[in-house]
């Protein structure tokens, strides 16, 4: 585990470009997919900030539903002070460092823990946080690794005040193309949150056999022609191996009816969000991350949960049922003494963004909020 506030190993070599253009029927489709040049120069990696937003390129990296994130944190955060003097915040997905500045802004006795497996991410958060320097730890982990973090920023059984997630990818890596997440602009074949893994997209594509990518894009994209797509990639790799997203969003463009094409958003967005979690090993993650989270929360600490398709929250919410579920055996007529829920629920259900977020800041649209406090403690 690697604990710094900024990176200086970085890769900063040239970055793939396209040099083809797709066909145009499917340029007809996908307009966006063109490879004009722009501002936005897929080698630009400087990263300008703002009070409120974190600027990569030229794109405001808005942090979603973050008063809301305050105020339903804030509680256990200030129990001891009004400042945050003692208490501690785990930023389990830093990102930019939207959520974690103004955290540290508002509270100025808090000290927080920044996790991300993006060293690119670390090293912008870093230079964000740099007036934070003396009250934040940043970690290069998975959040599944929420529980080594704080046991080797606070020792062992150490426990925490206030936990926030804010789950899938972020603005940043989506507005960075080199990095192969976005389907409206032709990269590399990539989707690596952390460069030092191993598995890619291209991989998966190039090397999977028909049944297993099916499953794929059954299971992580809920892609209702999952074993069609399939089939159209065991058939087109046969004559060359997939490169660049480009080629696949042409492919799509092929294997899915236009009837469903004209419907339902763009046709490759259940493909690509399934190559991104299989590459990344998102959802094995959450399952791992959450119950840790909640072990790591003291008495009266907190968590808020944000996740953005319905695989994550299905995840979060079974962990949320569970833990705010009585422990007494059923059929008794009363709670057993200790036996009581460990956690109550802070908000019903899921939350959503108001018309006026998702105005401001279109990439709310989505989102579940879910929040549970830890019982006990004052």
């Amino acid at each position: 585990m690697k604990h710094s506030a900024t990176f200086s190993d970085l890769a900063t070599g040239p970055q793939a470009r396209a040099v083809w253009p797709l066909p145009e029927p499917a340029l007809t489709y996908f307009p966006d997919v063109r490879f004009a040049y722009s501002g936005r120069d897929l080698t630009a990696r400087a990263a300008t900030i703002t009070q409120g937003a974190a600027m990569v390129d030229d794109e405001p990296h808005i942090p979603v539903l973050l008063d809301r994130c305050v105020e339903l944190l804030a509680p256990a955060l200030i129990r001891g002070d009004s400042g945050g003097a003692g208490a501690t915040l785990v930023d389990a997905t830093l990102g930019a460092g939207g959520h974690a500045e103004r955290f540290l802004t508002q509270f100025p006795g808090l000290r927080l823990i920044g996790l991300d497996r993006d060293p690119d991410a670390l090293r912008i958060a870093g230079e964000r946080l740099a007036p934070f320097a003396d009250r934040i730890t940043l970690v290069r982990t998975r959040y599944d690794g929420i529980d080594d973090a704080v046991a080797a920023c606070g020792g062992p059984g150490a426990q925490v005040d206030g936990i926030l997630f804010d789950l899938g990818v972020s603005s940043m890596q989506l507005d960075r193309p080199e990095r192969g997440f976005s389907y409206s602009t032709d990269a590399p074949l990539d989707m690596r949150m952390d460069s030092g893994s191993e598995l890619t997209a291209a991989e998966i594509l190039n090397t999977y056999d028909e049944r297993a990518l099916a499953r794929v894009l059954r299971e992580f994209g809920e892609e209702r022609f999952a074993g069609r797509i399939a089939g159209f990639i065991v058939r087109r790799r046969a004559t060359a191996p997939f490169a660049t997203t480009g080629e696949l969003v042409e492919l799509l463009y092929q294997a899915i009816p236009a009837a469903t094409r004209r419907t339902g958003g763009h046709p490759a967005k259940r493909t690509f969000q399934a190559l991104r979690i299989a590459v990344n090993g998102e959802l094995e993650s959450l399952r791992t991350a959450v119950p840790a989270a909640l072990a790591a929360l003291r008495p009266g600490g907190r968590i808020a949960v944000m996740a953005y398709q319905s695989l994550e929250d299905k995840i979060v919410k079974a962990e949320f049922a569970a833990a705010t579920a009585s422990r007494t055996p059923p059929g008794l007529p009363v709670e057993l003494p200790g036996y009581e829920p460990e956690f109550i629920a802070l908000t019903r259900g899921a939350e959503r963004a108001d018309t006026g977020e998702i105005e401001r800041n279109p990439r709310s649209a989505p989102v579940r909020l879910r929040a549970l406090e830890r019982v006990g403690g004052k």
